[in-house]
């Protein structure tokens, strides 16, 4: 199950891969089966419902398994009550706004399911180990002092109290993949001509800069960690693994709020009612 985050956590010594002996893959992707279904169910009593939206944010290294996370959990969901965005790089126009500015754009309307592949966590994550991306966002003297991951901290647990408030559901996932098992997915990018486009010198790159990215892991995830959006770190070694603990918790999550169908009022009852009486007799 997932993994909580606490005062004197370290990514490093959390397990990555399932290591129970309850489960194996046959069982894990055969159950996971059953969790799509109850989210389906419950993803249109969601939107019936209209009163909230659900914010799904998924972090993660490289080749954690993002994708293949969304599609599995999220694959017979109404594709009129789910929207999934993936942030790249920001654009020119996205650099001209503050740093949250694009993802608040993307964020789901009541009724609806947002999952975020990527998210706003970028911007203390890959912006905190490039300092170049920092300059490059053309900030004043106050909004890129050296407090300036501390304010960023802030502000994002300011605005997720916000939407919180406000009827957002917000359910975070943190994919924590060894630095062995995402070798060997980079390696099978390379072999299989299908995942070609995937890997290229920067995956490299990057991986090099594997330290830095684990200590802004630690502290992205300490300093966020918050009672009204706290953090689920999902061991993502064994995929199928991944996709049946994100599913269960998405729904320990839902069925907290015991979301229903809406009842209809007598209004609504004799309308029913009617319509009914009408079309039986055009039937008879």
């Amino acid at each position: 199950m997932p993994l909580k985050v606490s005062k004197n956590f370290d990514i490093t010594k959390l397990p990555t891969e399932y290591n129970g002996n309850k489960l194996n893959k046959e069982k894990g992707k055969a159950l996971l089966q059953k969790r799509i279904e109850e989210l389906a169910e419950l993803q249109n009593k969601f939107y019936a419902d209209g009163r909230r939206s659900l914010l799904v944010i998924i972090q993660a290294l490289d080749a954690a398994g993002k994708d293949s996370t969304i599609r599995k959990v999220f694959s017979g969901i109404n594709p009129q009550g789910v929207d999934v965005t993936s942030f790249k790089a920001p654009t020119h126009e996205e650099l001209s706004h503050d740093y949250l500015w694009r993802c608040m754009k993307a964020l789901p309307a009541q009724g609806k399911w947002g999952v975020f592949n990527r998210s706003y966590y970028e911007e203390v994550l890959s912006v905190k180990v490039h300092p170049e991306y920092l300059i490059g966002q053309n900030l004043p003297p106050e909004a890129s002092s050296e407090k300036v991951w501390k304010y960023r901290y802030e502000d994002i647990n300011n605005m997720e109290q916000y939407l919180t408030r406000n009827g957002t559901i917000i359910v975070k996932f943190f994919l924590n993949v060894s630095a062995k098992e995402q070798a060997k997915r980079f390696i099978e990018r390379a072999e299989e001509a299908e995942k070609n486009w995937k890997v290229g010198i920067y995956d490299m790159k990057e991986r090099e800069l594997l330290p830095k990215y684990l200590e802004a892991i630690n502290a992205m995830l300490v300093n966020t960690n918050t009672t009204c959006a706290s953090w689920n770190v999902i061991p993502a070694d064994d995929k199928w693994y991944t996709h049946l603990c994100v599913a269960d918790k998405l729904i320990e999550t839902l069925n907290s709020f015991d979301i229903q169908y809406p009842k209809p009022d007598k209004n609504q009852m004799g309308a029913i009612k009617e319509v009914k009486a009408k079309l039986e007799k055009e039937r008879s």
